[in-house]
């Protein structure tokens, strides 16, 4: 898939220079931070939709001289991760190209299963759970943080900025997604089987003057990109005039000085029997 897709079947976020950004921000200790003190030296651990390895990465570090395995459907992301591996020196960690709900490894094959934003993608959560289960060992580790869209928000808000994350929330909706996965993992963990279930949640905070900056290119550079504008307007989900509002309402809030964001994830960490 080309850089200047933001779109596909079942994965809204696509891979814009944009989104890449957002990626690069990640790391094991921002945001696996729930699952880094379970982490111990020589596990085998497999971290789904690892995209470009900046939280993967950390992880094998963690475990190292264990093994990390990091799977995505996207070549150019594993391409990527294996480079990130490479310059960091993580020769512990090995990345392949491959459906989560189709893993490429035997019974019983890992200590801990990881995942960041992935079952809020994934159309059949239940089917990736029954996967990392089967390549869990009895009393490995599940580990996920997703995506709470309807606590997430911008400060000072307006009407045309709620609107508008109202319209990524229906797009991620049409797409299959599930915009509330964070606020049902223990739900769906428990669904899945897994026992000794624990929840909790967090924040991704954008709250100095370089963040504001930075998440308003983003999310200027990824909604209002053509593709995604094209998929609002196919899916009936705006307007173009509304569009143009919520640009020049972003725009203003980059500059209020009490401007603020917040993503909101919720957590859980279980056991697979």
């Amino acid at each position: 898939m080309s850089e200047s897709t933001h779109e596909t079947a079942d994965y809204t976020m696509g891979y814009s220079r944009e989104f890449r950004e957002l990626l690069g921000r990640r790391s094991a200790q921002s945001h696996a931070r729930h699952l880094l003190p379970h982490l111990e030296a020589g596990q085998r651990i497999l971290d789904l939709g690892c995209g470009p390895g900046t939280i993967s990465v950390g992880l094998a570090k963690a475990v190292d001289p264990g093994q990390l395995h990091g799977i995505d459907m996207e070549a150019s992301q594993i391409e990527l991760a294996r480079a990130a591996a490479a310059g960091g020196g993580h020769g512990n960690a090995t990345f392949h190209v491959g459906d989560v709900k189709a893993l490429p490894f035997e019974v019983d094959s890992f200590d801990v299963v990881h995942c960041h934003t992935l079952l809020t993608h994934v159309p059949e959560t239940l089917a990736a759970l029954a996967e990392a289960r089967r390549v869990l060992k009895p009393g490995g580790l599940m580990a996920s943080r997703e995506l709470i869209t309807d606590s997430s928000f911008l400060e000072p808000g307006s009407d045309g900025l709620a609107a508008a994350w109202e319209t990524f929330t229906n797009l991620l909706a049409a797409n299959r997604g599930h915009p509330g996965m964070g606020r049902e993992l223990k739900g769906c963990f428990i669904e899945a089987g897994f026992t000794d279930v624990r929840a909790s949640a967090s924040f991704d905070v954008f709250g100095t003057t370089d963040d504001v900056l930075f998440y308003h290119a983003f999310a200027g550079g990824w909604f209002f990109a053509p593709d995604t504008v094209a998929a609002a307007l196919k899916h009936g989900l705006a307007t173009q005039e509304q569009l143009d509002q919520w640009r020049r309402e972003l725009d203003d809030w980059k500059d209020a000085p009490g401007a603020f964001a917040c993503l909101a994830f919720g957590e859980c960490l279980a056991t697979s029997p």
